[in-house]
């Protein structure tokens, strides 16, 4: 064990503890005035506490074992998918959720992600980075994704389905796949994201008609995101409400900010969600374009690191893994920071390391801790 900490990148380790103390000072800033949140700083705590724990769990435990039994923890991710939308409870209009013991929640589409990620790099690992044929892995990999993106769409959870469309791509990319299926899928994902936007404002106003005389108005929240990205201007001003109020609030945030615990936007409660998907804009607007730019520059970091492990690393599967959770958390902050300032759909997509939630907190800790492991056994004898 102790030869295993002396090769753990403590760089990494200290980002983390740096994300923890930035969490949970913008946490308790996000809350302070809300008695239902009274305590979530706290929270946000014991989760990074049990979080540094599953941390350095996961790193000493070989990675390689996860990579031979991938396909099982993959099978038990889709069964926990197909439990939570039977049994489950709704949580923001989404049945995604378990409710555990001592008042933690638990999301598996969180768990699933990862899983997935070593299920696909297990995969790719194979080919030895040989280019992918198309039937013996292109189709497969489509499909091992293809299934738990249905099953998250149906709960419906559009923002980690993206994720996994986006984790997709970047496998299929470093995992050598050839020009001509590029070109094709391509080719095809234009040609649907066109149809796409077509259909979408030519059905946009009986479709919403529908899903209000049907009483799902949930559905109705999300089209009306999906359409003040696609059309700001004729979209209502209630779709608008969260967009033009971040926009607002980060750009009162100025280059120093409003000062901590005095956003104006933030302390009236004009922005939903501040302590989760919206805690992006806490941070411009009470610590401005500089704090702003040290939570980019400690992103960086962080990526840098993972790939800096993943070049280093011996084993084709474990450099797969890291790159599917960079690729991960890459989105995940794009798409975050992206909404809050009008480029990009609204979705429920938290900033990783940064919002409140016990899932991705520990599921984002036991992924760097794997990222860990891949650099800490690197050099010791090939299990296979």
């Amino acid at each position: 064990m102790l030869d295993k900490l002396k090769k753990t990148d403590w760089s990494i380790v200290i980002l983390m503890a740096l994300f923890m103390g930035i969490s949970t000072i913008v946490v308790h800033s996000a809350t302070a005035n809300d008695p239902l949140f009274h305590g979530t700083d706290v929270k946000n705590v014991i989760n990074y506490s049990i979080g540094f724990v599953v941390l350095f769990g996961a790193m000493l435990f070989d990675y390689r074992l996860l990579v031979k039994g991938a396909w099982y923890l993959y099978a038990i991710g889709i069964l926990l998918l197909v439990a939570v939308y039977l049994f489950g409870v709704e949580k923001n209009s989404a049945k995604s959720w378990f409710i555990l013991p001592f008042g933690f929640n638990f999301q598996p589409a969180e768990l699933v992600k990862l899983l997935t990620i070593v299920a696909i790099s297990a995969f790719l690992g194979r080919r030895e980075g040989e280019p992918l044929r198309f039937w013996q892995e292109v189709v497969p990999i489509g499909l091992m994704v293809a299934l738990p993106v249905g099953l998250i769409v149906i709960q419906p959870d559009l923002g980690n389905a993206i994720i996994f469309l986006v984790i997709l791509l970047v496998l299929y990319w470093i995992g050598n796949i050839k020009y001509t299926h590029v070109l094709i899928g391509s080719a095809l994902i234009a040609g649907f994201i066109a149809l796409f936007f077509y259909l979408f404002q030519l059905y946009y106003d009986p479709a919403v008609q529908y899903l209000k005389d049907n009483d799902k108005g949930e559905w109705v929240h999300r089209i009306n995101r999906i359409h003040t990205f696609i059309d700001p201007e004729s979209a209502s001003a209630d779709a608008k409400y969260q967009v033009h109020n971040s926009m607002r609030a980060i750009g009162s945030g100025g280059l120093t900010g409003e000062t901590y615990m005095n956003g104006d936007s933030i302390q009236k409660g004009f922005i939903p969600l501040p302590y989760s998907d919206s805690i992006f804009v806490v941070i411009g607007e009470e610590f401005g374009f500089i704090g702003s730019s040290v939570l980019l520059l400690l992103y960086f970091l962080l990526i840098y690191r993972m790939i800096y492990i993943s070049i280093q690393s011996q084993n084709r599967t474990g450099a797969y893994i890291i790159i599917g959770i960079v690729s991960m958390y890459v989105f995940q902050v794009f798409e975050n920071i992206g909404m809050m300032i009008g480029i990009m759909p609204l979705t429920g997509i938290t900033l990783p390391f940064v919002s409140y939630g016990g899932s991705s907190v520990l599921i984002n800790m036991m992924a760097i801790g794997i990222v860990l492991s891949i650099h800490v056994h690197q050099e010791q004898k090939s299990l296979y």
